[in-house]
């Protein structure tokens, strides 16, 4: 994802019917691509007593092609926007860091997997990240809180629409809904069983 010059993230997602017509509508919108699609394979670190969830900050390690990226996120911030504090760094050897990780009293409790395209509009602020995940397709636009709300309009989407859980929230969510035992958020292959309150 495209860094800006301060550490603090504010975003929102939008759920869309599919990837298809999200692409059709950020063309029309003006965006075009800024990062071509990349598989990316993220986990979610803590303690075993979910310190970190119980705090609201997360852990992750991301693998998104050839690049490894660790990041820590702060609370969110009460807001029809998700924004919180975020630090990340490129990792050049993502085993020796999970296992420093382990030393220190940190596990893997989730991994989530998902196709991403970023988008934006030649020198404008704001990105738009297409995520294709195993419980559908969203849209993730990462900006002020005002280039969200027009972005968001030129999508013909309104803050109603505005979706700020996490994807781990969303899995479990969609999980519940089928009627189905939460594993880990991956495109259907090495399914383990996962813990539900481990969920972020």
């Amino acid at each position: 994802m495209p860094r800006s010059a301060s550490p603090r993230e504010t975003e929102i997602k939008l759920q869309m019917a599919s990837a298809r017509s999200a692409r059709r509508l950020l063309l029309q919108a003006g965006f075009v691509i800024q990062i071509r699609r990349v598989f990316e394979v993220n986990i979610i670190f803590d303690t075993p007593d979910n310190a970190l969830r119980r705090k609201n900050n997360l852990l992750r390690l991301r693998q998104a092609g050839r690049r490894a990226i660790f990041t820590f996120k702060g609370a969110t911030q009460p807001s029809r926007y998700k924004s919180r504090d975020e630090i990340e760094s490129d990792v050049a050897d993502p085993q020796a860091l999970t296992t420093i990780l382990a030393g220190l009293g940190y596990q893997a409790v989730f991994r989530y997997e998902k196709f991403r395209t970023v988008y934006h509009k030649p020198n404008r602020p704001g990105s738009v990240m297409l995520d294709e995940t195993p419980i559908g397709d969203y849209l993730e636009l990462e900006g002020s809180p005002a280039w969200i709300d027009r972005t968001a309009r030129a999508l013909g989407r309104s803050p109603a629409d505005y979706i700020t859980a996490s994807y781990g929230a969303l899995y479990l969510a969609d999980c519940q809904a089928k009627g189905v035992e939460p594993h880990h958020m991956v495109f259907g292959r090495g399914r383990r069983r996962f813990v539900r309150r481990q969920l972020l």
